[in-house]
């Protein structure tokens, strides 16, 4: 009994030491931006056209790093999954790639979200490349916000973890912009927890109109697996007191992307009646946005599933977090959501088509 004893003490000691040098490797390599720091960012490929005309039209998806298609879910979600096979990684990705290839006479602007440039749940694509060297007159910046050298989960038999990630924001545009920025979003979890979370960030557009005035555009992905809400609001306070002032020197303002809440006043249970377990829906109000602001989405579509299962229509459940969030000088003429059935991710794309009062 005495050497049983010994030998398993030695083995909680063994995986003790192992745990504690984790974490003290994931601390000293953590990418940390400072809450409201600034980066530039530079372009890759070239946009040679200038804003000429008062009619835009800009696309938003989170694509789920080409690994949360119809067939997949998710085990941060109530799933098993890790990542897909690989062929069915590849398909994700060529599906994606040729529809942002279909979409490029009719948008100006795609703004995507969870691109991956160097991941193991991804098998280390660089998908900036993949997604954007077809599209012609396009340039794209990308904005990193998860970059961790090992991610530990899901532990389990046989064990297969999340491992490196790196990846961000990706934005296309067929305009040469006057400056791209990263900016780091203020709040965020608690250590250990923040060591392998996504370090929340926009990517901000700025471009020349002709007016004299700025066009800003800015892909946001807001923080999930907030079961309080209390750091999402943390970002949505920064957004308004920034965009705000922006709207006050006249400059014009356009923000898309997945905001991990519903819109204002919006019914969570609007497609599906029944929210699974583990799942907090929130909602942004209309006190958090900045004034004369507004929001548009199409409610005809969801444009998010839960990832707990694959998949299944009328079974799984669906909501709407994926919208626009744009200043008081811009008329929308259409809001439309691509219904893609979540084939290839676990979002479904947005378009926007907006006329600039007074460009």
């Amino acid at each position: 009994m005495r050497r049983i004893f010994r030998i398993l003490l030695g083995v909680v000691l063994v995986l003790g030491l192992l745990f504690g040098g984790l974490l003290l490797f994931s601390t000293i390599t953590d990418y940390q931006p400072e809450p409201g720091s600034e980066e530039m960012v530079k372009a890759e490929g070239k946009a040679v056209e200038t804003i000429s005309s008062d009619t835009l039209s800009l696309l938003i998806w989170n694509v789920g790093y080409a690994g949360l298609g119809a067939e997949m879910d998710f085990f941060n979600d109530g799933g098993k999954g890790v990542r897909p096979d690989e062929p069915t990684a590849a398909r994700y990705l060529k599906a994606i790639r040729l529809f942002l290839e279909s979409m490029q006479d009719s948008v100006d602007f795609m703004l995507l979200q969870e691109v991956d440039r160097k991941s193991k749940r991804s098998y280390y694509t660089d998908q900036v490349s993949v997604l954007g060297e077809n599209l012609q007159g396009f340039d794209r910046s990308f904005a990193l916000n998860y970059d961790v050298k090992f991610v530990p989960v899901p532990f389990g038999l046989p064990y297969t973890p999340y491992g490196k990630t790196y990846g961000g924001l990706l934005s296309l545009s067929r305009f040469s912009a006057l400056s791209r920025t990263r900016i780091q979003y203020p709040g965020g979890f608690d250590w250990p927890t923040r060591l392998y979370m996504l370090d929340r960030c926009a990517l901000e557009q700025r471009y020349s109109l002709p007016s004299g005035k700025q066009l800003i555009v800015v892909n946001t992905h807001n923080t999930a697996y907030d079961e309080t809400g209390a750091i999402k609001a943390e970002e949505m306070a920064f957004i308004k007191k920034r965009y705000e002032a922006e709207a006050a020197k006249g400059n014009t303002v356009i923000i898309g992307g997945d905001w991990n809440q519903v819109p204002p006043a919006f019914d969570a249970k609007a497609f599906s009646a029944e929210i699974p377990p583990g799942y907090t829906p929130q909602a942004l109000s209309a006190e958090q946005l900045p004034k004369q602001f507004k929001v548009y989405y199409d409610n005809r579509f969801p444009t998010n599933r839960s990832n707990d299962t694959p998949y299944t229509p009328g079974k799984t459940y669906t909501t709407l977090i994926d919208y626009f969030v744009v200043s008081g000088d811009v008329e929308v003429l259409e809001t439309r959501t691509i219904d893609m059935q979540f084939r290839y991710s676990d979002h479904q794309p947005v378009v926007l088509k907006v006329v600039l009062k007074g460009a």
